[in-house]
């Protein structure tokens, strides 16, 4: 049933305008949206993350938005099988959109996806304290001794690339290069019809756009969801408590700082994200069509 399928992808950075597009798309189209943002995924953070409200999921289905438990830590291969159920269950003859800012889902949604085992959070951060005073050679020779097919294909060996690679074959066994050189098969080979989209607008109007939209979420429900999230006192290092404002504002709840300095700090991690999320999308999509917003 794969043939008769049609997806849009709608990629791009945060404050871009993908949700509202997505919507316009699939009240058009009789469309499935279907989250591709990693952090929209976990339950209790709708404001934080910009997730759809509950209006504008109203007119039309939506799926994958709040689904994971704030306690999970939810991987790029466990969106595959959702989305797996999603296509399972779905009318053929309705197209998927799928929207979002992580960039990595898309990669494994169209190239396939090298299904890496987690490496527990300990192990990663001692193997990051190990190699923290080594210099650009002395990673690339070591992750050279560990793992010369992955060295191979790095220009630079980054703190973080090393920490991974050495960490996956201290808890497996075997190197990284290994696992990804076992890709899947792409979910929409078969699809009738691929259409890919990056909104990119200027950059002063994405700054500007990010800096109004924190404010607003400041003052709507962000720091209640926050509060709910604190409460369930998680593990530090889940990615739903990395989310940008999380930090921010539960400082300012513990009277570290003031309320305009919360948002300010949150906003300008939000534009610093905002700047990766378009260098990847550039670097990765750079065949993509291009849009403003």
């Amino acid at each position: 049933m794969t043939g008769r399928r049609r997806a849009v992808l709608i990629a791009g950075p945060t404050a871009s305008g993908k949700s509202a597009l997505a919507l316009e798309l699939a009240q058009a189209q009789d469309g499935i949206v279907v989250n591709a943002d990693a952090m929209q995924i976990y339950e209790v953070l709708q404001v934080v993350t910009a997730r759809p409200s509950d209006a504008d999921m109203a007119l039309a289905e939506h799926r994958l938005y709040g689904t994971v438990p704030a306690a999970v830590r939810f991987s790029t291969g466990q969106w595959l099988i959702s989305v797996s159920e999603v296509m399972k269950n779905a009318d053929p003859a309705r197209p998927l959109i799928f929207v979002g800012g992580t960039g990595l889902y898309f990669d494994a949604l169209l190239n396939g996806f090298a299904d890496v085992p987690e490496v527990p959070a300990a192990l990663a951060l001692q193997v990051q304290q190990e190699i923290q005073a080594l210099d650009g050679e002395q990673r690339l020779e070591l992750l050279r001794r560990e793992d010369p097919v992955a060295a191979a294909r790095l220009k630079v060996v980054d703190p973080q690339r090393l920490t991974r690679a050495l960490a996956v074959k201290q808890a497996t066994g075997r190197t990284l290069s290994s696992f990804q050189d076992e890709l899947s098969a792409s979910m929409l080979a078969d699809f009738l019809s691929v259409d890919r989209i990056v909104l990119d607008p200027d950059r002063d109007v994405l700054r500007k756009r990010i800096a109004v939209r924190f404010e607003q979420m400041f003052g709507g429900g962000a720091v209640d969801e926050v509060k709910v999230l604190r409460a369930l006192d998680l593990d530090p290092s889940l990615p739903v408590m990395k989310a940008i404002g999380v930090r921010e504002i539960g400082d300012w709840l513990d009277g570290a700082i003031e309320q305009d300095e919360a948002i300010e700090l949150a906003t300008i991690a939000t534009q610093q994200y905002a700047k990766r999320q378009r260098t990847w999308f550039r670097n990765r999509f750079g065949d993509w069509p291009r849009r403003g917003a």
